[in-house]
């Protein structure tokens, strides 16, 4: 059968020309494709391999719960020898289910949440069918073994998978396991993919190999701008490049002219060479939980979520957060009164700092924390303006005099900032959301950063394990923007994990 598709044969202009002939004798033929996708299969083996295992840990943990309760309680934990038969069955079926829930596919090797998704409905199914079986053919398996098993399993096979997700990072920073990829479309817009691509390798999994442009020989980029992107052809060539470079990815950026049946086409063909096909939508920032497909008279059409800052969602954020921030400040009570007393003893002045910033829908509340400065250290700030080590909106100083020796240490750890804890009880801050910003800092607002006060600040957040004080403005604005667009509990509870990690290094504290 033969299809219309983008022609392979066509002769780029003699500028780009001898740029395909300089990069794509280096590759060698497609055949090196399926050397590439060794580390897929690797990876995928071992994956399956610690699947079973924890199938099998989870098993062997009800097991021998059930062997030391049975007798306290045999219609919940079974009676019957073929106990182990039927669990055999069991962790062969926790395989099978993973598989049927997307938990081995490719696209999600190393990013994402998705993987873990599959896993968690392939507990929920599990725990159905076994149940289900059980009703209807009378199945003797013990429900108690069950209750333990599945749970065990569930949290063992996230583990492990997170493991190798880790092993799999390492390795692609260091320029392995990673998808040899063509992107098609215009030139800038590729120009911006391939940068996107080229930050977050580990994330992404791919490694451009070049670009097909609609015309290599235009202007439209200088060679500086391309920043060493090889342009391998037109948009002609894109399947040539493919055969050549033995590329597993397209990826489309936006492009009028590959669009409708020319895209179909396309489609078609890199089937036929188990290539993937990616498409950009041009729609930027917005997580994957936001964006579905929806038809339209046949046609799919990308519907994205709105960002949710009201409802019973955010009404259950905001629960969480008053209820999690009183229990952790009873906790922490011993550490903050150890805390409040060396810092009377530290230096004079009083215990607690207070700090007017600007929260949630542009209202003003008092941000509590420890006091790590001097008593006049807002007196002296106009001295220091000059020589602030801060991005342009936020004064910061590695080495501010005006610090004491215990705010020093308090401030490296974060430990000066447990007292907000107060304002999330009180309802003025949540535990996690964008940085507080000051009164002076919002007079400067762009239009976009407005959009950080529709949710209530943090006492940590994005702008926190990523480097916090250490990040450009542009670069804190995105990362709160994005948090504002995309939160949800699962993600809070993330970066929760994340910021314990980030209080140990200590790096942007100061």
């Amino acid at each position: 059968m033969t299809t219309a598709t983008p022609s392979a044969t066509a002769r780029p202009a003699a500028g780009a020309r001898r740029a395909v002939h300089v990069d794509l004798a280096e590759y060698g033929h497609a055949r090196v494709r399926h050397d590439l996708r060794s580390w897929q299969r690797q990876h995928r083996l071992l994956t399956l391999v610690t699947d079973a295992a924890a199938a099998a840990l989870g098993l062997l943990v009800g097991l021998s719960v059930r062997s030391l309760v049975v007798g306290h309680d045999a219609a919940l934990w079974g009676s019957t020898d073929a106990m182990e038969v039927t669990s055999v069955a069991i962790a062969a079926l926790w395989l099978l289910l993973l598989g049927q829930r997307g938990a081995y596919a490719t696209r999600f090797m190393g990013a994402g949440t998705e993987e873990y998704r599959a896993v968690a409905r392939a507990a929920v199914t599990l725990v159905a069918v076994v149940t289900f079986v059980s009703f209807t053919v009378k199945l003797e398996f013990s429900r108690g073994v069950l209750f333990v098993a599945v749970p065990t399993m569930l949290s063992a096979t996230i583990i492990g998978r997170h493991l190798l997700r880790r092993r799999l990072a390492v390795a692609r920073d260091h320029g392995l396991c990673l998808q040899p990829a063509v992107l098609v479309g215009d030139a800038r817009a590729v120009l911006e993919l391939a940068r996107r691509i080229g930050a977050a390798p580990r994330t992404t999994g791919l490694q451009v190999r070049g670009v097909c442009v609609g015309d290599p020989t235009s202007a439209a980029l200088a060679p500086e701008e391309l920043d060493g992107l090889p342009v391998l052809g037109a948009e002609a060539d894109t399947l040539a490049v493919v055969d050549r470079v033995g590329a597993e990815v397209v990826a489309v950026a936006s492009c009028p002219s590959l669009a409708g049946q020319a895209l179909r086409r396309l489609g078609w063909a890199l089937e036929q060479r188990n290539v993937d096909l990616l498409i950009d939508p041009g729609v930027i920032e917005v997580a994957g939980p936001r964006l579905t497909l929806r038809r339209a008279s046949g046609l799919p059409m990308l519907h994205v979520e709105r960002p949710v800052c009201s409802g019973v969602r955010y009404a259950a954020k905001l629960a969480v957060d008053r209820l999690a921030g009183l229990l952790i400040l009873v906790l922490a009570a011993p550490l903050l009164l150890l805390v409040a007393a060396l810092v009377k003893l530290d230096s004079p002045g009083p215990v607690l700092y207070g700090q007017r910033r600007v929260g949630e829908g542009g209202r003003l509340f008092t941000m509590l924390k420890f006091r790590t400065m001097c008593a006049d250290a807002d007196a002296r700030r106009e001295a220091l303006e000059g020589s602030h080590d801060g991005n342009e909106r936020l004064f910061k100083l590695r080495h501010d005099p005006r610090v004491t020796r215990l705010g020093a240490v308090l401030r490296r750890y974060s430990v000066d900032e447990l007292p907000q804890l107060l304002n999330v009880v009180r309802g003025e801050m949540s535990l996690v959301g964008p940085r507080p910003p000051l009164p002076r800092e919002v007079d400067q607002y762009e239009s976009d950063a407005v959009r950080r006060l529709r949710v209530r600040p943090g006492m940590t957040g994005l702008w926190q394990v990523s480097g916090r004080s250490d990040l450009p403005w542009v670069e804190s604005l995105r990362l709160d923007l994005w948090y504002v667009d995309n939160w949800s509990l699962a993600l809070d509870a993330q970066i929760l994990v994340r910021t314990a990690g980030a209080v140990v290094r200590g790096r942007g504290a100061y």
